[in-house]
């Protein structure tokens, strides 16, 4: 056995669980390194802390003078606590967050030193925009862009540095981020949703949107996966035959959590804790090794801060614990991937859920208000939704049918589809005075009671209603929640926007009253969006056919979604909602594209080195064992000695056929790749990545995985299965 791979597992059986005394209450330390309002009253004057609260709540701008005296707030709190430096924390297009620390520290003169930062420091920096990804929004010689403060979300302190969230833009204006357009994407519904809600409440004056997402997660041991180079380069095994136990047993579901993985929980949500993160829940997810983490909801646009800084601090927590943590969709072939899913609503600044069902008729319009146009807008915009979660990891989620399925559909349950029938096969005109007894209040149509857990589960659906929101399950677990986010956000303002002008036309050209007008509308939605709604197995086939049928697109590769992002009517859309301009929409989709060309380019010459460098010479060298045993068998036993070594000759030849497959499959697959990376076109280029070299690597690993069930297990060069998912 290598002594690496002996090594690592040495070190995972001597290891010993990390201790964690708690020895307070998770309330008592909640936020602790968090500048949240709490700290804001302590450190803050009136005058400034009534600035930054406009700001956040009204989206008031911050003057220079307030700026300086929260910039010096700040640095006192953050000094307070043995920091020594700041930084804007930004999320750029390269899915990871970004930071260059700075040190308080400033030079007086005279051999003098003082501990330095006002509000220049604080509402804005300049890194260098043409580093990061732009889709040609920023040349290699045009190095300028800024970072600007979000007031909206809280500075924390992780280790000795004060992190300011910040979003990045070029010098010319256009978003370099995932920030910018996902705080855009929230006004527009803030601003389509309150006016609809003063249909059914005049009081209403800001609408937020919130997000609860649950990030699944596998955890290997630190040593085994650095026995792995396709596990250190992409995040994912390339290779490797299936374990003779996996998850067929379904034990791992919700299983005692090991100790290992345990104290490593602990110790991530004491992190958590203290960075304001309010996580909640913890357990077993189905495959071996594989788990769960959910928070509290949030604000949108927080819940996503918070997401992002979890996935840095995950890694971080897990190499303290010998672990490294994987978030690739789908580092297991065999098992089950993981997802990120998106829990979203809406509520009103009373407080009201206005995805949740209510106790009277005109609550529950209310609620059938917002249900109904949120489906609305998936139907109109599903490839869009489709594109919003496309990547080369996810892909082995969704086009492999895997839960969720590529194709966007909405699952809404028994219950709720009834109450739709009912509202939608009610005649026009005015409700019978039997109707007007039964409903106690005149509102057109005949709006049924609606139970908050009205809907059974459905996880072959991507996009589900669970009672008082809607569960976006299709997005994969790498990903930056500000994409799907900012895509749903958008479509549900446009969609609730042209409600209003429809039932405004109704109020205004027929002098129809207001909850007649209403309902029309809806009951015209409803009609219109059949298609989109499917409550049976997303998996099947016959599925696939319907949804055909439907006119349902079923783009189950990243080039062909991605395409839904430049679409005439995605383009017109984020103009019009002023989310995105088409420079910034089609640079997103340059960037998108071009990541997924470059993550199937690293497999596969991560895939081909294994394969010559580390497969072949080893099945060589065991080939070679077995030649010396046959010249041996032959020597003593001569006459019989083909009786007798027939199945070393067997296995020998084997061995040459698996690899003659080996080496026939990466030389044609590099000359595939030869050939797309002449390609210029970068939508061509794509497709040729997609449609020939990555089904290559398919053919590849088959012969790969045949020599590790024949290959000595002392003499295979990579860590198995077994041994990366059953690590306690």
């Amino acid at each position: 056995m290598p002594t690496l791979r002996f090594h690592a597992i040495k070190e995972t059986f001597d290891h010993q669980p990390i201790k964690i005394q708690e020895t307070q209450k998770r309330s008592e330390f909640y936020a602790e390194n968090v500048f949240d309002e709490n700290t804001m009253r302590q450190y803050l004057s009136k005058d400034a802390f009534l600035g930054v609260k406009n700001a956040i709540e009204h989206g008031t701008k911050i003057s220079r003078s307030i700026a300086d005296q929260v910039a010096v707030s700040m640095k006192d709190w953050a000094l307070s606590k043995g920091v020594t430096h700041y930084t804007h924390w930004f999320q750029p297009l390269t899915g990871a967050t970004a930071e260059k620390h700075d040190a308080f520290f400033e030079i007086l003169g005279d051999g003098f030193a003082v501990e330095k930062f006002d509000g220049g420091q604080l509402v804005q920096q300049e890194p260098d925009a043409s580093s990061f990804p732009s889709g040609g929004i920023r040349n290699t010689f045009e190095a300028r862009g800024y970072t600007a403060w979000d007031p909206t979300s809280p500075a924390f302190i992780y280790g000795t540095a004060l992190c300011i969230p910040t979003i990045f833009v070029a010098y010319t204006g256009e978003a370099l981020d995932y920030k910018t357009p996902l705080l855009r994407a929230l006004h527009a519904v803030d601003d389509a949703a309150t006016d609809v809600c003063k249909y059914f409440d005049k009081n209403v004056k800001k609408v937020h949107s919130s997000l609860g997402w649950e990030q699944e997660y596998f955890l290997v041991d630190k040593m085994l996966a650095a026995s792995r180079p396709d596990i250190l380069l992409t995040g994912r095994t390339l290779l490797g035959h299936s374990s003779a136990k996996g998850q067929q047993l379904d034990d791992h579901y919700f299983g005692a959590i090991p100790t290992r993985a345990f104290n490593f929980m602990r110790d991530l949500e004491n992190e958590a804790m203290l960075l304001g993160i309010p996580v909640k829940t913890r357990h077993n997810e189905v495959a071996p090794n594989q788990f769960e983490l959910a928070p509290i909801y949030e604000e949108a646009n927080l819940a996503v801060d918070h997401n992002a800084l979890l996935m840095d601090i995950m890694g971080r927590v897990a190499s303290r614990h010998n672990f490294k943590v994987l978030l690739h969709e789908k580092p297991f072939a065999g098992m089950n991937g993981s997802g990120k899913h998106n829990n979203w609503s809406l509520s009103t600044d009373g407080g009201v859920n206005l995805l949740a069902p209510g106790k009277t008729p005109m609550s529950n319009l209310q609620f059938l208000t917002f249900f109904i146009n949120t489906i609305k807008a998936v139907h109109t915009h599903e490839e869009l939704l489709r594109s919003s979660i496309a990547s080369a990891g996810n892909d082995h989620r969704l086009g492999a049918n895997e839960a969720p399925p590529a194709i966007m559909s909405i699952f809404i349950g028994e219950q709720l589809t009834k109450v739709l029938q009912e509202l939608e096969g009610v005649t026009k005109g005015k409700l019978s005075p039997q109707e007007k007894t039964e409903l106690k209040l005149n509102v057109v149509g005949k709006i049924p009671d609606v139970l908050l857990d009205n809907t059974d589960r459905n996880r072959t659906s991507p996009f589900a209603f669970t009672g008082n929101k809607f569960e976006f399950r299709a997005v994969g677990s790498t990903a930056n929640c500000s994409n799907p986010m900012t895509v749903l956000n958008t479509i549900v303002a446009k969609q609730l926007k042209d409600f209003k002008a429809e039932v405004d036309k109704l109020i205004d050209g027929k002098g129809l009253k207001k909850d007649e007008a209403v309902f029309n509308v809806l009951r015209e939605y409803i009609k219109s969006c059949r298609p989109i709604l499917f409550e049976g197995n997303g998996y099947g086939e016959e599925w696939e056919k319907e949804a055909k049928k439907r006119g349902l697109s079923n783009n189950k590769t990243t080039p062909e979604a991605l395409k839904g992002r430049i679409s005439k009517q995605s383009l017109e859309l984020f103009e019009e909602m002023g989310v995105l301009s088409k420079i910034e929409a089609q640079a997103r989709y340059e960037v998108e594209i071009e990541a997924y060309i470059k993550h199937i380019q690293i497999e596969s010459r991560v895939l081909g080195d294994i394969a010559r460098n580390h497969i072949v010479p080893t099945a060589v060298k065991y080939q070679n064992v077995l030649v010396e045993n046959v010249k041996g068998l032959k020597e003593i036993f001569d006459k019989d000695f083909k009786k007798v070594a027939k199945e070393q000759l067997g296995l020998i030849q084997s061995i040459s056929t698996q690899i003659e497959g080996i080496n026939v499959n990466v030389t044609n697959m590099i000359n595939e790749r030869k050939i797309a990376n002449q390609i210029e076109d970068l939508e061509k280029k794509a497709a040729a990545y997609c449609n020939a070299v990555r089904p290559l690597f398919d053919e590849i690993r088959y012969y790969c995985d045949k020599l590790e069930l024949m290959v000595d297990d002392e003499l295979w060069p990579l860590t198995k299965y077994r041994e990366l998912l059953f690590t306690r």
